[in-house]
């Protein structure tokens, strides 16, 4: 009996070193050390200061004489250093719930925006200015960060002075011309 006890304390002991020496191999690895690699990701950009980002927006029909239902939304870092913004803008719609959605869908993620440089995006309200869905609202707020509050455009600063109609928004992600990002709205936006 005491032979079986001596054996099955080994087992654990040896059980618990093994785990020990897994575990401590596993975080190693995790953290890059030992491998003779650098662990430490690159130095992430902060997030760039509201007060340190110009936010504007303009409105375009997509045919002349008829409703505005694209925006050009930019924002420019006015700071001396470059900081990051979410990769998609945040565009929200009046009172309505929710903000326009990316194409294609992405997860948040840091865009870098140099020191005096400007990122681009086009906002594209509604596909059918007549679809009996479309609601309309007197501003809209967009954001380069969803930490942030964002500038606020009126309707009528927007070429909308009868409100801008909106259903299902969509958005671009931040690009580095306002042509790159009309494109890309246009791709992601093909039905």
């Amino acid at each position: 009996m005491r032979a079986r006890n001596a054996r099955n304390t080994r087992t654990i002991r040896n059980t618990r070193t093994a785990t020990a020496l897994f575990t401590g191999a596993l975080l190693l690895t995790a953290t890059g050390a030992g491998t003779g690699t650098a662990a430490a990701a690159p130095d992430a950009l902060p997030t760039c200061r509201e007060g340190k980002v110009r936010v504007a927006a303009t409105g375009a029909a997509t045919e002349p004489g008829s409703p505005t239902t694209v925006l050009r939304i930019k924002v420019t870092n006015t700071g001396p250093r470059a900081c990051a913004v979410d990769r998609v803008p945040t565009v929200t719609f009046g009172e309505l719930d929710g903000a326009a959605q990316p194409v294609p869908v992405t997860q948040s993620a840091p865009y870098e925006l140099a020191a005096g440089r400007s990122a681009y995006a086009a906002v594209r309200t509604i596909a059918d200015p007549a679809d009996a869905n479309a609601r309309k609202v007197d501003y809209v707020t967009a954001a380069a960060d969803p930490s942030h509050r964002g500038a606020r455009f009126s309707a009528a600063e927007l070429g909308s002075a009868d409100g801008v109609r909106v259903w299902e928004p969509v958005t671009s992600w931040w690009h580095r011309t306002q042509a790159a990002a009309d494109r890309a709205l246009a791709a992601g936006t093909v039905h």
